[in-house]
């Protein structure tokens, strides 16, 4: 079953502009078409699945983020890049917090939140998909919550983490409402978010993999994010780059462009897209943007 917004998700504006059509490359093989807000510049995918169906979407083996299985290299490299990448976040986060409580909503399989752990700090998660949900418990020996809705009312937290998220859920204005709720006045919230103006993104058009419809239902640029914050109360501390996303998104939207593996022309491409950002644009094919109240 589909929806179709008449609203954007963001400003609540009536007014579109037909932006892309993308395949779904990774479970059903529908197209799936992108429109642009014209007034707060939201890219979003319309119509939609409700998110009653939503959940047969995710329903592949090729969704490493839910399966931790390795079947090749593209997984290996994922593996690498994401055991990189915990130690990088850790330390993006003691540069505004030493050590606390941290809330990691939508946090997969629990790898971060373990390694968050290690390191001395009373973690929290949530995780809708129940056999995700049940690999993450395990992991960290902690009871993690299936929606926000179950954290205690009273309870806050010195950090709040989602990383590549926000563009999944469906009610994208009470999610950041209810995040911000949940952050301590003196915390830091941590959001990934791919960029679709990036060069990579440019680059490869409708087969850009971080589009990744239906289940991206927002694509963001640096603008259409920075609207949707300050419309929560929310404020910018600081915007970091990921570079190897580029990478690895490259990867992926070669063989959707061309059928084929082609881990040059991903390098490559990848390479440029970082250099363009580095030296003239700032249009990193992932961002993280480092927000409080």
């Amino acid at each position: 079953m589909y929806e179709k917004l008449e609203e954007c998700p963001s400003c609540k504006h009536t007014k579109f502009n037909n932006f892309n059509i993308c395949k779904d490359y990774t479970v059903s093989g529908e197209s799936f078409a992108l429109v642009k807000c014209c007034k707060c510049q939201l890219v979003f995918t319309n119509p939609r699945p409700t998110l009653e169906v939503i959940g047969q979407y995710y329903k592949s083996a090729d969704y490493i983020s839910h399966t931790n299985d390795t079947r090749n290299i593209s997984d290996l490299i994922y593996k690498l890049v994401r055991s990189y990448m915990l130690n990088q976040k850790s330390k993006l986060i003691k540069k505004h917090h030493s050590v606390g409580s941290i809330l990691d909503y939508g946090c997969g399989t629990g790898h971060f939140l373990k390694h968050m752990q290690n390191k001395g700090w009373a973690v929290s998660g949530i995780e809708p998909d129940k056999s995700t949900n049940i690999k993450a418990s395990e992991k960290t020996k902690v009871s993690i919550n299936t929606s926000l809705a179950e954290l205690s009312r009273q309870k806050e937290f010195d950090i709040i983490t989602a990383w590549h998220v926000v563009e999944h859920v469906h009610d994208l204005q009470q999610t950041i409402k209810s995040l911000r709720n949940k952050l301590s006045d003196s915390g830091f919230m941590f959001i990934a978010l791919p960029n679709h103006n990036s060069c990579d993104a440019m680059h490869y058009k409708e087969h850009w993999a971080a589009y990744d419809v239906p289940r991206h239902l927002y694509h963001f640029s640096q603008d259409s994010f920075m609207r949707l914050i300050k419309s929560q109360k929310l404020h910018l501390i600081d915007t970091v780059p990921m570079p190897f996303d580029s990478y690895y998104v490259s990867l992926l939207s070669e063989k959707h462009k061309t059928g084929k593996t082609n881990y040059l022309q991903a390098f490559k491409t990848g390479r440029k897209s970082n250099a363009t950002a580095k030296n003239k644009t700032g249009e990193y094919s992932s961002l993280i943007y480092v927000l409080s109240k």
